[in-house]
């Protein structure tokens, strides 16, 4: 439709008008439905799709500095992998920013220096509103970065910060690989091993720690370890070392699907089935935990619910709020199948 001095569609305020609610309302129910009653929020998204109503967002993110925009990079570097744990995790993301009226906006790079690189980039073209940040590790240096440069961003991933009160969420790994421990306790094991990641990874050390946690509680040795790069290929050889040892375990909890798939092929190689010479249990409980044989006992993590803690926080944070507390953890689920 064309209104009024030759304009070119309807404003906000002319939906407004028509809808019979106040200019704020319409731009809640745009950017922020859940804050909008349901019958309100029906009857001004009916408005808005009855005149053709188009938010100018270039003219918004002029006039607010906002651009309801949040960066992610995107880690493309992990190719000989089976965890589509990022694929989750991304699809979670996306639609928790969706739900809160933001658009999240990839980007790769290679070294950290890389990365640092593009954070300065958008924080200098204002491309951004604020960050999201995964695979934190010990050391980080990332999370101190940002805070320095008052950006506001969240971290999935407990960061260790020099600097207090950065956001983050993460599951409670260690009480994930404690309740697979707990649970191959009970069907009989003893001889249980554990393969991981190296010391340098943060997901790594608390899965590690829940493991030796577990295996303390229970009275038992904690001798079959190994550990590798999160790959088909170096779980293999990584599952290889722990069940060549003597005496073998009996049973594998792994950090990671991938690393519980490396058992699976070393058990070929050693001509040990899977559920009855060798009890596995993952973590992510991938696609790949249903659809291989024998299915894959693994931890499932709550990606919706990650997603949206995630974005919560980052908007409390954008909006000028301390959200309190400052870090989420959450709980992970036994999924049990035939490996267990």
């Amino acid at each position: 439709m064309t209104t009024q001095r030759g304009r070119s569609g309807p404003t906000i305020l002319e939906v407004a008008r028509a809808a019979r609610v106040s200019r704020q309302t319409v731009s809640n129910a745009l950017n922020f439905p859940h804050r909008v009653r349901p019958d309100t929020l029906a009857r001004v998204l009916n408005t808005v799709d009855e005149l053709g109503y188009v938010p100018n967002r270039v003219a918004r993110s002029l006039r607010t500095r906002s651009t309801r925009q949040i960066g992610y990079r995107l880690d493309l570097e992990r190719a000989d992998t089976v965890s589509f744990l990022q694929d989750h995790f991304l699809h979670a993301l996306i639609r928790a920013a969706e739900d809160e009226g933001y658009l999240l906006l990839l980007f790769s790079s290679g070294r950290i220096d890389d990365e640092l690189t593009r954070y300065a980039d958008m924080l200098r073209t204002r491309s951004v509103d604020g960050f999201v940040l995964s695979g934190i590790d010990p050391g980080d240096r990332r999370p101190d970065w940002l805070a320095e440069r008052q950006a506001p961003f969240v971290c999935f991933g407990r960061p260790s910060s020099a600097r207090p009160g950065p956001l983050w969420v993460d599951v409670d790994g260690a009480a994930g690989i404690e309740a697979a421990v707990d649970h191959l306790v009970a069907t009989g094991h003893r001889a249980i091993g554990f393969l991981g990641w190296p010391s340098t990874s943060g997901p790594g050390h608390h899965r590690l720690s829940g493991w030796q946690r577990a295996m303390k509680k229970h009275g038992l040795g904690t001798a079959h370890r190994a550990s590798a790069r999160d790959t088909l290929t170096d779980g293999t050889q990584g599952a290889l070392t722990l069940l060549r040892r003597s005496p073998a375990p009996t049973a594998v909890v792994a950090a990671s699907d991938t690393f519980a798939l490396g058992c699976y092929a070393a058990a070929r190689v050693l001509g040990l089935e899977i559920g009855r010479d060798l009890a596995v249990i993952g973590f992510d409980d991938s696609p790949t935990a249903s659809m291989v044989t024998p299915a894959l006992t693994s931890i499932r993590q709550p990606l919706e619910e990650i997603g949206r803690s995630i974005m919560r926080l980052l908007v409390a944070r954008l909006e000028g709020h301390v959200p309190e507390p400052s870090g989420v953890l959450l709980a992970p689920s036994l999924v049990v199948r035939a490996s267990a």
